[in-house]
C-alpha cells in the first residue's frame, strides 16, 4: 500500500470496522500526500502542532469546492463558528460561549445532571420485559438528541424532526467517492437550511417570550461583542444540536462497545462507579467518536515532519490515529482507564477545541454508568457491529445487546 493511497482506504466502508492498522501504516510517514493532492497527517506531535498553527485554515472559503459542490453560504447560513477563522471565529465563539460556560455560565452543564439522570432512567426502564436492545435506537440516539433540545428550548413534541435533518447532514460531510455525492451534498444543504429556518422562528418567538433555555440566552444576550444576528444565532443552533448529538451517540455506543469486549472493565464500573470518569477519558482516545477532523487548508507552506504541505493544499487530520501513536502513549492499542496524563484529541485542541466537551463527558459517564449497573448479563449478539457510513463520524449504526434483565 502506497502512502498516497491511505486516506481512500481508511474512507472504506470496507474498513470501517477496524481502521487501526491502517492508521499504523499511516504513522509511518506522519504526513502523507494522497493521489488526490490533499495531504493526510497521522502523528499526535504533528497533528497538535497543526491544531495550534494559524497557517491553518478551517475556513471553507479559503477551501476549493469538492466535485462543485455549493459553500455554506449559499444555503442561507453563513458559516458555523468550526468553518472559520480569527477574527471571525473568536468574535462567534465568544458569544455562543457566554450562555453556555465559563466564566459567564459556569455551572450551566453541572446543573444539568439531575435532568440527564432523569432521561437515562427513563430510557432504561422502557427495556422493562425485553431480553435484547438496539443501544443506538433505544438509547443512545433519543439520549442526546432529548438532552441538546432541551437545552436549547426546542419543543418535546418537534425532536423527531432532526433524525431526518441530521442524517441528510452528516451524509453531506462524508468525503468517500460515489455516485450519489452531488446528490447527498444537496440533501444536506437543504437540510441546513430547513433546520436553520426552523430554528430561527423558534429562536424569534424565544427572544420574544425567553425562558431559562440557550435559545432564549442567545436571542437576548448583550455583550461586549453586541448581539448576534439571526442567520448567525441560526446557523450557531444548528452546529449546537448537530455537533453536540452527533458525537455523542457515537462517544456512547463506541463506549459500550468497547465495555462489551472487555467486561472486567464493565464489572468494574458497576463496583467502582468512580473510575468512569478517568474511563470515559480512555474510551474518548481509544474508540474516539470522530476519526478524521473536517478538512482544513494550508494558506502557506507549510513543513512538518520534513514535508513540505504546499499553499493551497487540503490538510486532512487523522485524530484517532493520533490518539494511538505509541510516541505519545505507552501501549495505545490496549485499553486502559488507569492510564495517566491522557491528554488525547478527541476535542481537538487550540481555538477549536470542543466547547461541547463537558457537556459530552458527563453524558457519557451517566449513560455508561447506568448502562453497567441495570443491566443484568449484558453481551453482544454481533461483533462487529454494522457501522455507519460515514468514516468522519465513526461508529455503529445498530448495537443489538442481549440482557438477563433490567435493575432498578
Amino acid at each position: 500500500m502506497t502512502p498516497g493511497t491511505l486516506l481512500q482506504q481508511i474512507t472504506d466502508y470496507a474498513n470501517r470496522a477496524n481502521p487501526y492498522p491502517l492508521y499504523a501504516e499511516l504513522r509511518k510517514t506522519p504526513v502523507a500526500r494522497q493521489d488526490d493532492g490533499s495531504y493526510l497527517v497521522g502523528g499526535y506531535y504533528e497533528i497538535s502542532s497543526l491544531l495550534h498553527d494559524p497557517r491553518i485554515s478551517s475556513d471553507q472559503r479559503n477551501l476549493v469546492a469538492r466535485d462543485g459542490g455549493e459553500v455554506e453560504e449559499e444555503a442561507g447560513l453563513p458559516p458555523s463558528m468550526i468553518r472559520t477563522d480569527p477574527p471571525e471565529h473568536d468574535r462567534l465563539r465568544r458569544m455562543a460561549m457566554r450562555p453556555f460556560g465559563p466564566p459567564h455560565a459556569p455551572r450551566r452543564v453541572h446543573e444539568m445532571g439531575g435532568e440527564l439522570h432523569r432521561i437515562v432512567s427513563g430510557l432504561i426502564d422502557g427495556f422493562q420485559g425485553k431480553d435484547h436492545v438496539d443501544i443506538v435506537d433505544d438509547f443512545s440516539y433519543p439520549f442526546p438528541v432529548t438532552v441538546i433540545c432541551r437545552l436549547l428550548g426546542v419543543p418535546r413534541e418537534d425532536e423527531s424532526r432532526f433524525h431526518v435533518w441530521a442524517d441528510a447532514m452528516v451524509g453531506a460531510a462524508d468525503p468517500t467517492p460515489s455516485a450519489d455525492l452531488e446528490e447527498r451534498q444537496r440533501a444536506g444543504m437543504r437540510a441546513r437550511t430547513e433546520l436553520g429556518r426552523y430554528l430561527a422562528g423558534l429562536a424569534e418567538e424565544h427572544r420574544r417570550s425567553p425562558g431559562d433555555d440557550l435559545l432564549s440566552a442567545l436571542a437576548t444576550d448583550h455583550g461586549p461583542d453586541g448581539q448576534m444576528s439571526m442567520a448567525e444565532l441560526a446557523s450557531a443552533s444548528v452546529l449546537l444540536l448537530i455537533a453536540g448529538h452527533e458525537t455523542t451517540v457515537n462517544l456512547i455506543t463506541n463506549g459500550m462497545l468497547t465495555l462489551l469486549r472487555y467486561p472486567e472493565h464493565l464489572e468494574r464500573l458497576v463496583k467502582e462507579p468512580e473510575v468512569v470518569v478517568p474511563m470515559v477519558e480512555e474510551l474518548l482516545r481509544y474508540e474516539p467518536p470522530v476519526h478524521l477532523a473536517l478538512p482544513r487548508v494550508a494558506l502557506a507552506d507549510i513543513e512538518v515532519k520534513g514535508t513540505v504541505i504546499p499553499r493551497g493544499s487540503t490538510v486532512w487530520l487523522g485524530l484517532a490515529s493520533a490518539n494511538r501513536d505509541p510516541r505519545r502513549f505507552d501501549d495505545p492499542d490496549r485499553f486502559d482507564p488507569d492510564r495517566k496524563e491522557n491528554q488525547h484529541l478527541s476535542f481537538l485542541g487550540g481555538i477549536h477545541n470542543c466547547f461541547g466537551s463537558p457537556l459530552a463527558r458527563l453524558e457519557a459517564q451517566i449513560a455508561l454508568t447506568e448502562l453497567a449497573r441495570r443491566l443484568a448479563n449484558p453481551r453482544l449478539v454481533e461483533d462487529p457491529p454494522p457501522y455507519r457510513p460515514n468514516p468522519l463520524l465513526r461508529g455503529p449504526r445498530h448495537l443489538a445487546v442481549a440482557f438477563d434483565g433490567v435493575q432498578g
